[in-house]
């Protein structure tokens, strides 16, 4: 079977937000802490590492926010500001 387009299985990174992003990072510092002494060396790096590369996104989120604010397109005066209403059916005559 092919996997079609956008389907968890194409091998794409899931994308997190910054608070998923944070509470991964308190979830993974935490597993780390609570790890047994006789706990794999292979185990505990790759946890050490998923949580350097948490900590330099997370730090770096905020700079890319505002610089995302900062390019954002701003609203225009006039129709923009007023809500559309929904599109009505036509009445049916029977």
């Amino acid at each position: 079977m092919r996997a079609f387009h956008g389907q968890m299985s194409d091998n794409q990174p899931i994308r997190r937000t910054l608070a998923e992003k944070q509470k991964q990072l308190r979830d993974l510092r935490e597993t780390l802490a609570t790890m047994k002494s006789h706990t794999a060396p292979a185990l505990r790096e790759s946890v050490q590492k998923r949580i350097r590369q948490l900590e330099s996104e997370v730090s770096a989120a905020p700079a890319l926010k505002a610089g995302e604010q900062r390019n954002a397109p701003r609203p225009t005066g006039g129709t923009a500001d007023r809500p559309r209403s929904p599109r009505r059916r036509p009445e049916r005559s029977i």
